[in-house]
C-alpha cells in the first residue's frame, strides 16, 4: 500500500483561517455594542475602525441585514446631507442579546485568562 502524504497548509494560511474564525463572533458583539447608539453603515464602520476594529464593507452590510432579519436591529431610511442613509440601532431583542453575549464573552475571557 503506497504511503500518502497529507497536504498541510502553510502556517500563515492556517493562522489567517483561525484568525477569521475568532473574529466572526467578536465582530457581532462589537456591532451590537456600537449600535446602542444609532449609526448609518459608513459611520458605524468608521466608529469601529477608530477603536481598532477594521470591518470590510462586504462583511459589515450583510451582517447588518442578517442581524436585522433576526430581530436584533431596527433600521430606517432618512435623509442626511441631501443623501438617503439607512440608520441602524439595537432593537429591544438586540439589547437582551447583547447583555447575554457580553456575559458569555466575559466568562470565556476569564477562562482563557486562567488557561493562558
Amino acid at each position: 500500500m503506497p504511503h500518502r502524504s497529507i497536504a498541510i497548509e502553510p502556517l500563515d494560511e492556517r493562522f489567517e483561517s483561525l484568525r477569521l474564525e475568532l473574529r466572526r463572533g467578536s465582530v457581532i458583539v462589537a456591532v451590537l455594542a456600537q449600535l446602542r447608539t444609532e449609526h448609518y453603515g459608513y459611520a458605524l464602520r468608521k466608529a469601529l475602525l477608530e477603536i481598532g476594529l477594521d470591518i470590510e464593507e462586504n462583511t459589515l452590510y450583510p451582517l447588518l441585514r442578517r442581524l436585522e432579519s433576526q430581530g436584533l436591529l431596527a433600521s430606517e431610511w432618512r435623509e442626511e446631507d441631501r443623501r438617503n442613509k439607512r440608520f441602524y440601532r439595537l432593537a429591544p431583542d438586540g439589547e437582551l442579546m447583547l447583555a447575554r453575549l457580553q456575559q458569555e464573552w466575559q466568562d470565556i475571557n476569564a477562562s482563557l485568562d486562567r488557561i493562558l
